[in-house]
């Protein structure tokens, strides 16, 4: 194409186009000056916008738009491109569809340098992805002006993002430790309860994992497809641990009973459900003027419904089938399970396979069938969880 030096313009260094490109696009960046690409394949036109722009900025040069895409993707990166439209093999639109494609260059603004002033050819260049156009002959304090300008929006923006990747950094740990605090004050509430009856913190853990074990493998059913949602079976796994919190209220001398308990003992060891969904819903109305914990709301159907049975004769409501919240079927299981291989101040522990003797003999009858199917599936990783987590 025709150059476009004009006689007014400044003065140029008129030399070969290698000497232009070693002297532009080979000097490091010491002084952190914004990189300006220019993209032209006229010699002349490429020192005349080096010699212009050098003065502020760092000028890296490309005589073809495979050259300038080579650029752009190396160090050091170009905070702006002056890019020629009319070139030959790849042109100018087809250099910016190349850049916008690639994570690397797609951010680095692009103003297109062109003796086309055709609104059609403008129109285009901007759905392309330009942020302006210069249109030759070049008027020097225009590119300047128009170069400033873009670069300092470049600069806010680069700025913005990384306040904005600061406070999203900033926010993610305050919810880190947020959730660090919350799960350990949980825990030791739980392991309180637990240790009343002389349980341990192991029990949680256990019982934790084997409630992710079967929610897992029953969120391959489509019938429980709700459990594939984001966060629902952690939630689930949390809320677990305070299955048992309403211990807390019950007295000694039946919690740590070593024999059978009479009647009215065992009405008031039942009571403990009741008195756990109680304390965890008023918890909840104290905090009505908060965000909602859904972890919390899981929580109290767990406390309060973990013994029910599937048939229906289960406490302390005596609900039947899926009237029970699943999260309190899988505690079911899952508590159930734990207690008879644990030895507890009423009971020895029972060996393994009299413990799943017992839990396949309760399908349909105190645990929901597909549970139970779950259960049988994964029972390697019970094993596992049970050896991991042993009592010492």
């Amino acid at each position: 194409m025709l150059s476009t030096v004009r006689p007014d313009s400044p003065r140029i260094n008129r030399q070969p186009f290698e000497i232009v490109q070693l002297v532009y696009s080979t000097m490091n960046n010491p002084t952190d000056k914004p990189v300006v690409l220019v993209v032209d394949d006229v010699p002349e036109n490429l020192a005349m916008l080096g010699d212009l722009l050098q003065h502020e900025y760092l000028v890296r040069v490309a005589n073809s738009g495979a050259r300038a895409l080579a650029i752009a993707a190396s160090l050091p990166r170009p905070d702006l491109i002056l890019l020629d439209v009319m070139m030959p093999d790849l042109d100018g639109h087809a250099v910016l569809n190349k850049l916008r494609a690639a994570a690397a260059t797609r951010d680095i603004p692009v103003i297109f340098v062109t003796a086309m002033n055709a609104d059609a050819d403008e129109e285009l260049g901007f759905a392309l992805g330009a942020v302006d156009y210069i249109h030759k002959p070049i008027r020097p304090a225009v590119v300047l002006a128009r170069v400033r300008t873009q670069l300092e929006l470049k600069s806010a923006r680069d700025r913005l993002r990384n306040q904005n990747a600061w406070l999203e950094s900033e926010v993610a740990q305050r919810m880190r430790d947020n959730q660090v605090v919350q799960d350990v004050a949980m825990r030791a509430l739980a392991s309180l309860a637990e240790t009343r009856d002389n349980e341990t913190g192991n029990h949680i853990r256990r019982t934790q994992g084997y409630v992710r074990v079967l929610a897992s493998e029953l969120a391959k059913n489509s019938r429980f497809a709700g459990l594939r949602a984001a966060g629902v079976i952690d939630t689930i796994v949390k809320a677990a641990a305070l299955h048992d919190i309403g211990k807390v209220g019950i007295p000694d001398y039946i919690l740590l009973k070593p024999g059978p308990l009479a009647p009215e003992e065992w009405r008031l060891m039942q009571g403990h459900a009741r008195l756990g969904a109680d304390a965890i819903e008023a918890a909840l109305t104290d905090e009505a003027d908060h965000a909602p914990l859904a972890f919390l709301h899981i929580a109290m159907d767990i406390a309060q419904f973990h013994h029910e049975w599937w048939d229906g004769t289960g406490y302390p409501e005596g609900l039947k089938g899926e009237a029970i919240p699943l999260p309190a079927r899988l505690m079911a299981v899952a508590d159930v399970f734990d207690a008879l291989i644990s030895q507890r101040v009423y009971k020895p522990a029972l060996p393994l396979e009299k413990a799943v003797n017992i839990i396949l003999a309760g399908k349909g009858s105190h645990f929901d069938p597909d549970i139970i199917a779950a259960f049988t599936d994964r029972f390697e990783d019970f094993r596992q969880i049970a050896e991991r987590f042993a009592d010492a």
